[in-house]
């Protein structure tokens, strides 16, 4: 009986055995088979899906803003004016003092170089305000920034609105907001923001010749920017080739100066008040002959045609048609333009041929006329909506007292010009 039983067990164990080898190899193998591993790369041979769009899309290019190159040290050297240790100390002190970040940022006006007429006006009562223009990044950005460091800068109903409001008063033509008769370091000044863009598009194209034109005279720079600094030589260039062909074919210095200084104040509304002193050309020209000199001699040295010797006073020029048109066709785009619809009707078209175009141009002896009356054109209607500007920018009682000081400084202005 035991012997017919162990074989019994036996065999059942090995049958048990057997099953749970062939289940255990079932179950693996059917997971292996279910599963496979997916591929870590695709194909070199599969083609990307095309697009079901019609027309397909372009491929997305990614485009890197180039860098402006660095400019050489003596790049632009004659713009560098120098001024009194005390008072390049006082006004990288007032700059250096605004926690908003300024790109670019230059000093202007009788309070920073001397004028006629100013010469007993130095007590702290007296003394004339200090001008700033600041070219800032994000005029928006930069107004919040400021409201919160220097509130009383500002008028109450533009801390109020808040800086989208100031921002977007201040892109009107031609892009500035001013905040006038702030004390700051112990002075009076008032100082004007910009964006860089404006700045730059108006020193290239001399679209308004608002701030182009203030640049056109001695400033002091306090923060420089490669990008100003190129388009201001620009804008350099081209008031000296417009003053050229507005004069004779010899003349002084500070004629060639006068010419240069007068192009903003042309087509002003404040020329036809009591609100700008009429000498105030002369009064500026007397007193910064030499920085005038240092912004332009080297300039003129480049351009065909100008003789003006070192140490000189005299210039002499080639006023031949050619001579002439070689100036003329690098005039800014907003000039040119408008002198381009004078010269319609007056002759053949451009088209028919171009180079008797600019001579016919070059040698009507109404161009500088024509020159005149454009420019007087192009800045009358920004800097009457800047004059407008500034009762929103200042508010009534700031206006009003600005308005007070521009008389005052008008009849001591005409004071001294009587006298002398």
């Amino acid at each position: 009986m035991l012997s017919t039983t162990r074989p019994s067990t036996r065999q059942a164990s090995h049958r048990l055995q057997c099953l749970t080898r062939s289940l255990t190899t079932d179950s693996t193998t059917s997971q292996t088979i279910l599963t496979p591993p997916l591929p870590l790369s695709k194909p070199e041979t599969s083609k990307p899906r095309q697009s079901r769009l019609y027309p397909r899309p372009r491929p997305a290019v990614l485009h890197k803003r180039q860098a402006l190159p660095t400019l050489p040290p003596s790049f632009g050297r004659n713009q560098v004016l120098p001024v009194p240790d005390s008072t390049r100390a006082l006004l990288e002190d007032i700059v250096g003092s605004f926690e908003a970040p300024i790109r670019y940022a230059f000093a202007y006006g009788s309070g920073v170089f001397e004028q006629a007429g100013y010469e007993k006006q130095k007590d702290k009562e007296d003394r004339p305000m200090l001008d700033f223009i600041f070219a800032v990044t994000h005029s928006d950005h930069w107004h919040s920034i400021n409201m919160q460091q220097h509130p009383g800068h500002y008028p109450l109903h533009a801390r109020v609105l808040g800086s989208s409001f100031v921002s977007k008063t201040q892109e009107l033509s031609p892009g500035l907001w001013f905040n006038a008769f702030v004390p700051m370091k112990g002075v009076n000044i008032k100082y004007g923001v910009t964006t860089v863009d404006t700045l730059c598009a108006d020193l290239l194209n001399w679209r308004t010749l608002y701030l182009a034109g203030r640049m056109h005279k001695p400033l002091r720079i306090i923060k420089d920017d490669a990008r100003v600094r190129l388009t201001q030589q620009v804008n350099l260039t081209s008031a000296l080739r417009t003053a050229l062909l507005m004069l004779p074919e010899s003349f002084t210095q500070r004629e060639l100066f006068s010419a240069i200084a007068r192009i903003s104040y042309s087509g002003d509304p404040r020329m036809m008040l009591p609100a700008e002193n009429r000498g105030k050309v002369e009064n500026m020209v007397s007193r910064q002959e030499d920085q005038f000199r240092e912004l332009y001699w080297r300039l003129a040295q480049g351009l065909p045609g100008v003789r003006w010797a070192v140490g000189s006073k005299s210039v002499e020029q080639d006023t031949s048609s050619h001579a002439r048109a070689a100036h003329l066709k690098k005039l800014p785009e907003e000039l040119l333009k408008r002198v381009h619809q004078r010269a319609e009707g007056r002759g053949p078209p451009r088209e028919a041929d171009e180079s008797a175009y600019w001579l016919r141009i070059a040698g009507d002896e109404e161009l500088p006329l024509i020159l005149h009356s454009e420019i007087s054109k192009i800045v009358q209607y920004p800097a009457t909506v800047q004059s407008l500007k500034g009762i929103v920018s200042a508010g009534m009682t700031k206006s009003l007292r600005y308005s007070v000081s521009k008389v005052s400084k008008w009849w001591k202005g005409t004071s001294y010009s009587s006298s002398s």
